[in-house]
């Protein structure tokens, strides 16, 4: 069991992504891929502490009734483990200590950021980023060219220059609370994936590239450490080219991108971890 690669995918209150997430991680080469209930957790029945890699699966956390995964950060950061004087949130900061991977996809990602763990920059874990309401005041379902910061510490976008991926969300407007914040996650190459052009070149605000009129075109950031990671599009919803949206029309290899980011996180355990 200690030389395996573990992953675990929260669901509960509202997620609807994880059997896809979990999928994605045992593809990538992860031996174990639990799918878990928040209330296990709770319940002191399940320990983050056996797994290497944390995954917030996408959904509508409590229907987004207070905005986007507010709630779900909420119970997080106060409903405290069976037997222990310890919240949930004080597990994930131990798990993140302890050098283990997080990822956090579109309502995974605004849970993140809500919670503070995203981005993390004096490693306070407050918050100092939202996601927001499309500016066009929809939901958008599309896919997306993503660029990838070649600079970024990101553990999971290594080696990658650009990847298309799905958006389906309506709170997906990255924006952070000061000018100050963003110039700080630029500096630093934390904005780790932008929505560009399809020839991955120029990161755009123009609609559709840009779905949501996210603040400098950002989609993903990542913690200083590199092995926090947040995004919008969904990676999950192409690990295979029947994924892709012109399967039937175009040549594509048999993994999907999205699958990368998988892998790379797989590799990452394997090398440092085990």
């Amino acid at each position: 069991m200690a030389q395996q690669v573990r992953a675990i995918v929260i669901s509960g209150n509202g997620t609807n992504c994880e059997r896809e997430v979990a999928n994605a991680c045992r593809l990538a080469g992860a031996d174990v891929a639990d799918i878990v209930h928040i209330s296990r957790l709770l319940a002191g029945e399940v320990d983050l502490n056996d797994y290497h890699f944390l995954n917030f699966a996408g959904g509508f956390l409590d229907g987004d009734d207070l905005g986007s995964a507010k709630a779900g950060a909420n119970r997080l950061n106060n409903a405290v483990i069976a037997g222990t004087d310890q919240t949930l949130a004080d597990s994930i900061r131990a798990f993140v200590a302890s050098g283990k991977l997080v990822m956090g996809v579109c309502n995974g990602f605004q849970l993140m950021v809500k919670m503070g763990l995203l981005p993390s920059l004096d490693g306070q874990q407050s918050q100092t980023t939202t996601l927001t309401f499309n500016d066009g005041g929809r939901f958008e379902d599309r896919w997306t060219y993503l660029k990838v910061d070649p600079d970024s510490p990101c553990v999971f976008t290594k080696g990658l220059k650009g990847i298309y991926l799905p958006v389906r969300h309506g709170e997906g407007k990255f924006v952070t609370e000061s000018q100050a914040i963003l110039d700080e996650l630029e500096s630093r190459h934390l904005t780790v994936l932008k929505y560009c052009d399809a020839a991955y070149q120029a990161p755009t605000m123009d609609y559709p590239l840009n779905p949501n009129g996210s603040t400098a075109a950002i989609a993903g950031i990542c913690d200083p450490s590199g092995r926090l990671f947040g995004l919008m599009p969904h990676p999950e919803a192409y690990v295979h080219r029947t994924h892709h949206p012109r399967w039937t029309r175009e040549e594509l290899p048999e993994e999907g991108m999205g699958l990368w980011l998988y892998q790379n996180a797989v590799t990452f355990i394997r090398e440092n971890l085990l």
